[in-house]
């Protein structure tokens, strides 16, 4: 049977009050239950002015910030224009049905003038780490890290080549010590400073566009400026700390730092798990001094065709050799 809707309804009066409209398991309702924000006010009261005129509620723009990261909303401006119809995230900011939401300038004004070059999201964000922490729902015995790609807003074609001094790695002191300890239980000289302080360069792409961007090639269809984001979690999906670089940067370049500010935000761990790309002696060799189990995957040994593999030599301990399958002594010749 065919009906028509009647639209007059569109203007009828009723007696309601925003908290009605809400679904009662909406997320930005558990994230009002969860997180008690005024300890926000602590956090940004040197930011502002004793005198002048009253400024935007710094909890409200934090929020602005957690409605577009957690619904997944592409920018400040169209979070504004989100916030203006969707009565959720009014009652999120607190604000009823003719309140003005902030306008998007607002935000970019206050992050610009307070918030830049400031660590309070960060402050933000162990703080209510560390709610999740006292409510035991963290599990950070085990650690699992990785890095994704995102695309900068830069144009590929828009670049200028640099010559860039090579960035030293974090373990290049402790690479050093033990080079020059190898040398001297074989009876040779150390390498003196300047050895190792030899000024390597490399070329790179920088966009015009986004300069902190780094040029990033996956394969021959994916070449793009990017950034990537490095994260440890914990087994439970909790994010524990994160570090944002170019997206030239090696995974394997940042696991130290970010295992560092993992332990000194939460706790040392029991175990890391990484993917591949942090499978190096230096990262084993900085866990193993950490008393740290690197959880790693097994690779197997790449030999070129009618090329003896690793595991058919033999060690000698004694005579601090290795013997060939053939019947060949290779005796130590220096260290490098």
């Amino acid at each position: 049977m065919l009906s028509k809707h009647n639209s007059i309804q569109r203007d009828q009066l009723e007696m309601i009050t925003l908290d009605q409209l809400v679904p009662a398991n909406h997320l930005v309702r558990k994230m009002e239950a969860s997180i008690d924000f005024t300890f926000i006010y602590d956090l940004v009261k040197d930011m502002y002015s004793e005198v002048g005129r009253p400024s935007i509620d710094p909890v409200i723009l934090v929020k602005l910030t957690f409605i577009q990261y957690t619904f997944g909303i592409r920018s400040m401006r169209k979070t504004i224009e989100e916030a203006e119809t969707n009565m959720a995230y009014r009652w999120f900011l607190g604000y009823g049905f003719h309140d003005k939401v902030p306008h998007f300038s607002t935000f970019g004004k206050n992050y610009e003038r307070r918030f830049k070059d400031t660590d309070l999201f960060e402050q933000i964000f162990y703080r209510i780490l560390i709610s999740a922490a006292d409510r035991k729902l963290i599990s950070a015995e085990h650690v699992f890290v990785d890095s994704t790609h995102v695309k900068a807003n830069a144009n590929k074609r828009k670049f200028e080549k640099k010559i860039v001094r090579k960035e030293t790695r974090a373990y290049q002191g402790r690479l050093q010590d033990e080079i020059n300890q190898d040398r001297e239980n074989h009876g040779k000289k150390p390498f003196p400073p300047d050895n190792f302080d030899k000024e390597e360069t490399r070329a790179i792409k920088e966009s015009t566009t986004d300069p902190e961007s780094g040029y990033y090639v996956k394969d021959e269809r994916t070449k793009q400026f990017a950034y990537s984001f490095h994260a440890a979690a914990d087994r439970n999906g909790f994010v524990l700390g994160t570090i944002v670089t170019p997206g030239n940067t090696h995974d394997s370049h940042i696991l130290e730092p970010l295992v560092e500010q993992v332990i000194e935000k939460v706790g040392k761990p029991e175990a890391v798990a990484a993917d591949a790309a942090y499978k190096t002696p230096a990262i084993t060799s900085y866990l193993f001094n950490k008393e740290i189990t690197p959880a790693l995957p097994y690779t197997r040994p790449r030999t070129k065709e009618g090329f003896f593999r690793k595991h058919d030599y033999v060690y000698d301990e004694h005579f601090d050799c290795y013997l060939c399958p053939s019947g060949e002594t290779l005796k130590y010749s220096t260290t490098n």
